[in-house]
Protein backbone atom coordinates (compact mmCIF):
# COMPACT_ATOMS: atom_id res chain seq x y z
CA UNK A 1 0.00 0.00 0.00
CA UNK A 2 2.89 2.22 0.93
CA UNK A 3 4.86 1.56 -2.17
CA UNK A 4 1.61 2.07 -4.31
CA UNK A 5 0.88 5.33 -2.35
CA UNK A 6 4.61 6.91 -3.06
CA UNK A 7 4.36 5.95 -6.71
CA UNK A 8 1.06 7.74 -7.33
CA UNK A 9 2.32 10.73 -5.78
CA UNK A 10 5.85 10.12 -7.63
CA UNK A 11 3.35 10.67 -11.02
CA UNK A 12 1.68 13.00 -9.70
CA UNK A 13 4.55 15.32 -8.87
CA UNK A 14 5.97 14.69 -12.48
CA UNK A 15 2.93 15.60 -14.65
CA UNK A 16 2.38 18.58 -12.12
CA UNK A 17 6.01 19.86 -13.00
CA UNK A 18 5.39 18.86 -16.66
CA UNK A 19 1.92 20.87 -16.51
CA UNK A 20 4.17 23.99 -15.08
CA UNK A 21 6.49 23.84 -17.47
CA UNK A 22 4.57 24.28 -20.53
CA UNK A 23 2.47 27.13 -18.70
CA UNK A 24 5.62 28.86 -17.54
CA UNK A 25 6.56 32.16 -18.74
CA UNK A 26 9.75 33.08 -19.25
CA UNK A 27 11.88 36.14 -17.58
CA UNK A 28 15.29 37.22 -18.99
CA UNK A 29 16.78 39.05 -15.91
CA UNK A 30 19.58 41.48 -16.41
CA UNK A 31 21.44 42.04 -13.49
CA UNK A 32 24.90 43.21 -12.12
CA UNK A 33 27.02 39.59 -11.62
CA UNK A 34 27.81 40.90 -7.78
CA UNK A 35 24.65 41.85 -7.00
CA UNK A 36 23.15 39.62 -3.76
CA UNK A 37 19.57 41.02 -3.82
CA UNK A 38 19.18 40.43 -7.63
CA UNK A 39 19.84 36.51 -7.07
CA UNK A 40 17.18 36.75 -4.08
CA UNK A 41 14.76 38.20 -6.52
CA UNK A 42 15.83 35.87 -9.19
CA UNK A 43 15.02 33.29 -6.64
CA UNK A 44 11.56 34.18 -5.87
CA UNK A 45 10.42 34.77 -9.57
CA UNK A 46 11.75 31.00 -9.77
CA UNK A 47 8.96 30.34 -6.81
CA UNK A 48 6.64 32.30 -8.27
CA UNK A 49 6.40 29.70 -10.92
CA UNK A 50 8.88 31.52 -13.68
CA UNK A 51 11.33 30.21 -15.73
CA UNK A 52 14.28 32.44 -15.34
CA UNK A 53 17.18 33.14 -18.17
CA UNK A 54 19.81 35.46 -16.17
CA UNK A 55 22.30 37.46 -17.84
CA UNK A 56 25.26 38.75 -16.36
CA UNK A 57 25.62 42.68 -17.73
CA UNK A 58 27.78 45.28 -16.11
CA UNK A 59 25.70 48.26 -17.02
CA UNK A 60 22.35 48.05 -16.34
CA UNK A 61 21.34 51.58 -17.02
CA UNK A 62 22.15 50.53 -21.07
CA UNK A 63 20.00 47.79 -20.78
CA UNK A 64 16.87 49.72 -19.29
CA UNK A 65 17.50 52.21 -21.62
CA UNK A 66 17.62 49.99 -24.72
CA UNK A 67 13.92 48.38 -22.67
CA UNK A 68 13.24 52.38 -22.53
CA UNK A 69 12.50 52.26 -19.05
CA UNK A 70 12.65 55.68 -17.69
CA UNK A 71 15.39 56.47 -15.03
CA UNK A 72 13.32 57.42 -12.30
CA UNK A 73 12.27 54.04 -12.30
CA UNK A 74 15.66 52.58 -11.80
CA UNK A 75 16.34 50.35 -9.96
CA UNK A 76 19.47 47.49 -9.39
CA UNK A 77 18.18 44.84 -12.20
CA UNK A 78 15.92 45.00 -15.55
CA UNK A 79 13.98 42.29 -16.72
CA UNK A 80 11.56 41.31 -19.96
CA UNK A 81 9.08 38.91 -19.89
CA UNK A 82 7.05 38.78 -23.33
CA UNK A 83 6.22 43.10 -24.39
CA UNK A 84 6.36 43.95 -20.92
CA UNK A 85 9.42 45.34 -18.77
CA UNK A 86 10.39 44.78 -14.97
CA UNK A 87 12.22 46.86 -13.67
CA UNK A 88 13.60 46.71 -9.99
CA UNK A 89 12.45 44.08 -7.11
CA UNK A 90 8.41 43.76 -8.38
CA UNK A 91 6.75 41.09 -6.83
CA UNK A 92 6.10 38.14 -8.77
CA UNK A 93 2.27 38.22 -8.16
CA UNK A 94 2.49 41.33 -9.63
CA UNK A 95 3.66 40.27 -12.48
CA UNK A 96 1.51 37.70 -12.48
CA UNK A 97 -1.35 39.65 -12.17
CA UNK A 98 -0.02 41.92 -15.72
CA UNK A 99 0.26 38.83 -17.36
CA UNK A 100 -3.20 37.40 -16.70
CA UNK A 101 -4.96 41.26 -17.13
CA UNK A 102 -2.86 41.44 -20.47
CA UNK A 103 -3.09 45.63 -20.12
CA UNK A 104 -1.48 47.37 -22.56
CA UNK A 105 1.47 48.59 -20.68
CA UNK A 106 5.60 49.08 -20.98
CA UNK A 107 5.69 47.77 -17.23
CA UNK A 108 6.41 47.50 -13.88
CA UNK A 109 8.72 48.99 -11.86
CA UNK A 110 9.79 49.12 -7.79
CA UNK A 111 12.31 52.41 -7.84
CA UNK A 112 15.17 52.11 -5.45
CA UNK A 113 15.77 49.54 -3.65
CA UNK A 114 12.99 49.31 -1.29
CA UNK A 115 13.58 47.06 2.42
CA UNK A 116 11.12 44.56 2.50
CA UNK A 117 10.84 43.80 -1.16
CA UNK A 118 11.48 40.67 -2.69
CA UNK A 119 15.15 39.86 -2.52
CA UNK A 120 15.43 42.85 0.43
CA UNK A 121 13.50 41.03 2.95
CA UNK A 122 14.55 42.16 6.36
CA UNK A 123 14.07 43.56 9.78
CA UNK A 124 13.08 46.98 8.76
CA UNK A 125 10.72 46.86 5.75
CA UNK A 126 8.84 50.24 4.63
CA UNK A 127 5.53 50.32 2.94
CA UNK A 128 6.40 50.68 -1.08
CA UNK A 129 4.41 50.76 -4.03
CA UNK A 130 4.71 48.75 -7.86
CA UNK A 131 4.69 51.66 -10.60
CA UNK A 132 2.81 50.64 -13.78
CA UNK A 133 4.60 52.40 -16.58
CA UNK A 134 2.01 52.71 -19.28
CA UNK A 135 2.60 52.85 -22.75
CA UNK A 136 2.70 56.90 -22.93
CA UNK A 137 5.09 57.19 -20.41
CA UNK A 138 2.89 58.51 -17.52
CA UNK A 139 2.92 55.92 -14.47
CA UNK A 140 0.13 54.86 -11.78
CA UNK A 141 0.61 52.75 -8.70
CA UNK A 142 -0.68 49.15 -9.81
CA UNK A 143 -0.29 48.06 -6.57
CA UNK A 144 0.88 48.60 -2.60
CA UNK A 145 2.58 46.48 -0.26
Amino acid sequence: MKTRFLLLFAVLAASFQIAQAGTAHVVDVFKNPYCGCCEKWVEHLRHGGFDVRVHEVEDTAQVRKQLDMPNQLASCHTAKIGEYVIEGHVPASDIVRLIKSGESAKGLAVPGMVMGSPGMEGPNAVPYDAILLKNDGSTEVYARH
